[in-house]
């Protein structure tokens, strides 16, 4: 686990929020690289998927199994049932969080499908989602299907 690639998506948060979205931010790392950044671009695109671990998987493009198979994902707040079935789906292994206070994923079910997963509480992460959801709750009820 490397922190610069938990930076890297909490740099990708950052820029979801100055484009007016959502600060989530997610990359996906494949052999000490990252080959897909994404952020939640649900407002920016008018998408009902794009969260940010969405666009990482979309910006990394069509991959052989066997490479998901070696990824991490690194996100900055616990992954949601779609973005869960993703990882699941292309059987990534591992799944770095940056904090799960402000949602917490099916994490039970990602483990129980064979999924490492750390959660770091990484205050930085915690702060961009607490100051959002408190500034945008209904974009936020919106995001998470509340």
């Amino acid at each position: 686990m490397s922190p610069d690639f938990l930076q890297a998506a909490i740099d990708e948060a950052k820029l979801g929020l100055a484009e007016g979205g959502i600060p989530i931010g997610a990359v996906l790392v494949i052999d000490d690289r990252i080959v897909g950044r994404g952020h939640n671009r649900r407002v920016q695109r008018g998408s009902v998927i794009l969260h940010a671990e969405m666009d990482a998987y979309e910006n990394a493009g069509r991959l052989k199994a066997a490479d998901y198979q070696r990824a991490t994902l690194y996100t900055t707040l616990s992954p949601c049932d779609m973005c869960s079935g993703a990882t699941l789906l292309y059987k990534v292994p591992r799944v770095v969080i940056g904090e799960n206070k402000t949602l917490q994923g099916p994490e039970g079910y990602l483990r129980s499908r064979g999924v490492e997963l750390s959660i770091v509480d990484d205050p930085e992460c915690l702060r961009l989602m607490t100051e959002f959801a408190a500034a945008q709750p209904e974009l936020w009820g919106e995001d998470i299907g509340e």
